[in-house]
């Protein structure tokens, strides 16, 4: 049985001069546009080109195919969401479970956000996501939520702790990308936020008192 090619996901070079920033920056708000707009299975690079006003001869310059674009406006995604894990989890100064409530309400208010490129995204996901380059950005949020489960359980085995915060990451993701698509209001947002954190808080307080 023959291995599945890995996808090619990997611009074709690096903008280096203002000119060329700004081409890529115009193809990937192009290529947000038709993604939120036409959705994933109608998503092309021609559609992309021609509503950047660019040549498609321009575009492949930067990115080889579809996978790549749609690859590149997942990892910015990722990128904020690490940002955003990073400044909560590591803000040493409040208790863990204090930043696990602030985590929980920064994540669903993100996931509320522009709902349509979100989950065009996740419909696109089977294109990039067993990619390389994916894997690698992904493991840097991963490797922080296990650090702080390690800050946060000091008590617990290593694999309770990995257990923590896998199914913490997975019912998160899951429940944001689901309660995004109801349209919540602020009210709604900030009221699932809150029962979520107390979950996962009551789940991380059973699992220290053990």
């Amino acid at each position: 049985m023959s291995t599945p090619a890995t996808p090619q996901i990997s611009s074709r070079k690096q903008p280096r001069q203002a000119r060329s920033n700004e081409l890529v920056a115009v193809i990937l708000e192009a290529a947000a546009q038709v993604l939120a707009q036409q959705g994933a299975a109608r998503f092309t690079t021609a559609r992309v080109a021609e509503r950047a006003g660019v040549s498609i001869g321009s575009l492949y310059q930067y990115f080889p195919n579809k996978a790549a674009i749609l690859f590149r406006l997942q990892a910015d995604e990722w990128a904020q969401n690490t940002a955003v894990l990073r400044r909560t989890l590591q803000e040493g100064h409040a208790p863990p479970l204090q930043r696990l409530r602030a985590l929980v309400h920064a994540f669903i208010r993100s996931e509320c956000e522009e709902v349509e490129m979100r989950v065009a995204l996740s419909d696109a996901a089977p294109l990039y996501r067993d990619a390389p380059e994916a894997r690698q950005v992904r493991s840097a949020g991963e490797g922080m939520m296990e650090a702080f489960m390690r800050e946060a359980l000091p008590a617990a085995t290593p694999q309770q702790q990995a257990l923590a915060s896998e199914l913490i990451a997975t019912t998160l993701s899951s429940v944001g990308k689901r309660f995004s698509s109801t349209r919540p209001t602020r009210a709604d947002i900030t009221a699932y936020a809150d029962a979520v954190a107390d979950m996962f808080c009551a789940y991380l307080q059973s699992l220290d008192a053990r």
